[in-house]
C-alpha cells in the first residue's frame, strides 16, 4: 500500500488531503501537534478534526511531531518513507506574525527546510507538495490599475483579465513577516527541486476554504465571516470600503490538484492555486451570500484602517495549472462552498 505523509493534517487542507488520498487507497500518516490552538487560542483548536480522521479513515496514523524538531522530522520520514509528501503545516496569519516573528519564521521557513532535507535524505523521488501562499507577492498586486465597481474592486488592465499569473513579481513590496517567511520556504522548495532534481511544487494559495476550517479573525476569511453571521456577532471590515476581492477555492479542489501533481510531478514548479475569477467575491458580496444561506443579515462595523500589506484585489490566473494538468479544474462553485460552510458551522455551533 502506498503511503502519504501530510503535515498539518488536522487543518483545513491537510485533513481534506488525508480524506482524498485515503479514498485513493493510500495509507495516511498525519503530522500535527495542534499548534493552531497555541497561535489562536481555543477557537483555533483542531483536535476535533484529528479525532474525525482517526474515527473515519481506515488506514490513518497520527504523529504528534513539531516540524521545528529537526531530528524528530528526520526520524519520522526515515520510519515512514512516504511515496508522497504534502506539507501544509504553517503559522498562517499575516497579522499575528508581527508579534511572534521567531515562531513564525521557525515554523514556516525552518520547518519547511527540515521537511525538505529529511525528504532528500530518505525519499528524494517522492513528490513534495508545499502549500505556499499568494502573500509571497506582497502588496505588489495593489500597483495594478483598478476600477471601483458597485460592490467590488476589479482590475482595469487587460493584462490581468484572467488574474495574477505565476510570473508576477515577488520582489520589492511589503509582504508582512508572514509573507516573508513563506517566501523563504517557497524559494527553498523550488531550489530543492531545481538543485537536487526533486519533484517539488509550491502552491500559492488564495483563500483556501471549506467546511472543516477552524476559522478565526486572523485566519480563515469565509469560515470566520460565516461563523460571525450565524452567531449574529459583529464582523469588522478593515478598509477598502469592504470591496476588497479574494478568490476562494474549496479544500476538495485543492486536494484534487495535489493528487494530479503527485501523478505527474514536475521539478521546482510553482502554481497559483485559487478559485479564479469565477469564484471571487468581495467582503460585501460575501455578506450577501452568507445571508442567502443562513437567513440572517450580516452585522458589521467598518474601520478605515486596512490591514498592512493587504491586497485590494486578488484572484488567481489558473491557466498554467490547467495546461500542465488538464484533468483538473474547479468543481466546487462559490455558492456550493458557502452552503457547505454554513451547514458545517450549524452542526458545530448548534445554532438555530
Amino acid at each position: 500500500m502506498k503511503k502519504i505523509l501530510v503535515t498539518g493534517s488536522s487543518g483545513l487542507i491537510g485533513s481534506e488531503v488525508c480524506v482524498f488520498f485515503s479514498e485513493q487507497g493510500y495509507a495516511i500518516h498525519g503530522v500535527d501537534n495542534n499548534q493552531r490552538a497555541t497561535f489562536f487560542g481555543p477557537q483555533g483548536d483542531t483536535r476535533w478534526n484529528q479525532q474525525r480522521l482517526s474515527e473515519t479513515l481506515p488506514n490513518f496514523s497520527h504523529h504528534e511531531c513539531d516540524i521545528r524538531n529537526r531530528q524528530g522530522v528526520q526520524d519520522l520520514l526515515k520510519a515512514v518513507t512516504p511515496d508522497v509528501i504534502v506539507h501544509t503545516a504553517a503559522q498562517p496569519s499575516h497579522d499575528l506574525a508581527a508579534s511572534i516573528p521567531y515562531d513564525d519564521f521557525d515554523v514556516n521557513a525552518v520547518g519547511t527546510l527540515n521537511m525538505l532535507e529529511a525528504a532528500r535524505q530518505t525519499c528524494p523521488e517522492s513528490p513534495f507538495i508545499h502549500m505556499s501562499t499568494n502573500k509571497v507577492y506582497g502588496d505588489a498586486p495593489n500597483n495594478i490599475t483598478l476600477q471601483e465597481l458597485e460592490t467590488r474592486w476589479d482590475y482595469d488592465d487587460p493584462t490581468y483579465e484572467h488574474g495574477i499569473a505565476e510570473t508576477f513579481t515577488i520582489d520589492q513590496s511589503k509582504h508582512s513577516l508572514f509573507g516573508a517567511s513563506k517566501v523563504a520556504a517557497d524559494v527553498m522548495v523550488q531550489e530543492y527541486g531545481r538543485y537536487f532534481n526533486m519533484p517539488t511544487c509550491c502552491l500559492r494559495g488564495g483563500c483556501l476554504t471549506g467546511p472543516n476550517h477552524s476559522g478565526v479573525e486572523l485566519h480563515g476569511f469565509l469560515s470566520y465571516l460565516i461563523k460571525c453571521n450565524l452567531e449574529e456577532r459583529e464582523y469588522t471590515v478593515f478598509g477598502y470600503k469592504g470591496k476588497q476581492v479574494r478568490d476562494n477555492i474549496h479544500s476538495r479542489d485543492v486536494a484534487r490538484f495535489m493528487w494530479a501533481f503527485s501523478q505527474a510531478p514536475r521539478y521546482g514548479e510553482v502554481y497559483n492555486l485559487g478559485g479564479g475569477k469565477n469564484n471571487s467575491c468581495s467582503i460585501l458580496e460575501a455578506f450577501e451570500l452568507a445571508a442567502k444561506y443562513s437567513g440572517k443579515k450580516m452585522k458589521y462595523t467598518y474601520s478605515d484602517q486596512n490591514r498592512s500589506g493587504d491586497h485590494i484585489c486578488y484572484y488567481s490566473d489558473l491557466r498554467k495549472m490547467k495546461t500542465h494538468h488538464p484533468s483538473w479544474d474547479i468543481t466546487e462553485s462559490l455558492d456550493d462552498t458557502f452552503r457547505e460552510i454554513v451547514e458545517s458551522w450549524h452542526n458545530r455551533l448548534k445554532v438555530t
